[in-house]
């Protein structure tokens, strides 16, 4: 399992990038997508939109499930990868390039953990 130290990670399997003092990039981890499987689709939310820490942001549709994807933060949604609704697989290909959202004016986040605590978490979940 590939998870990098610059990142952040929740126990829902979400990853976040710090990309300045109020804005991150949000994406689905390695362990998330392994577990998943093949993703055929993703439901995002439109740039403006309000997320809220620990509340569903959207989905991703697999060939086994469907599974919500959960705000670690609560803010606005400054991006949205428009990449993925064309190609939900690039989340398989490579996880920590295919990112979901950018979320910025920060004012909530939910409990994080670095790559070595995420890695012993996701050892408990396997």
């Amino acid at each position: 399992m590939n998870n990098p130290a610059n990142l952040s990670y929740t126990k829902s399997h979400e990853w976040l990038e710090e990309l300045d003092n109020d804005t991150v990039r949000i994406g689905l981890t390695d362990f998330a997508q392994e577990s998943l499987g093949d993703i055929v689709f993703v439901n995002l939310p439109q740039v403006g939109d309000e997320v809220v820490a620990g509340e569903s942001l959207g989905d991703v549709e697999s060939v086994k499930a469907v599974s919500d994807i959960y705000s670690p933060v609560t803010g606005v949604v400054r991006a949205v990868n428009e990449e993925l609704m064309d190609a939900p697989e690039l989340i398989n290909q490579n996880p920590y390039e295919a990112w979901l959202v950018e979320v910025e004016n920060v004012t909530e986040r939910v409990e994080t953990l670095s790559a070595e605590a995420y890695e012993l978490f996701c050892q408990g979940e396997e």
